[in-house]
């Protein structure tokens, strides 16, 4: 697993969007609002889509285990 810290995410509706955005690519995530984290569940490619998906939802991502 691949753990994201996301620090601009900041309500409920961040969460939304970036679960819609996972579910539409089909990954295997976590997204924890409390911790302004996304855990990825895959492999080296995934972590990569989720990172673009990060990416094009305006979200800076840097990846913390």
């Amino acid at each position: 697993m691949t753990v994201l810290k996301a620090e601009d995410m900041h309500c409920e509706k961040c969460v939304e969007r970036i679960s819609k955005a996972m579910d539409k690519a089909e990954l295997n995530y976590k997204v924890s609002l409390e911790d302004k984290t996304v855990t990825i569940d895959g492999c080296e490619n995934c972590v990569a889509k989720a990172r673009e998906i990060m990416d094009d939802l305006g979200f800076d991502t840097e990846v913390v285990a």
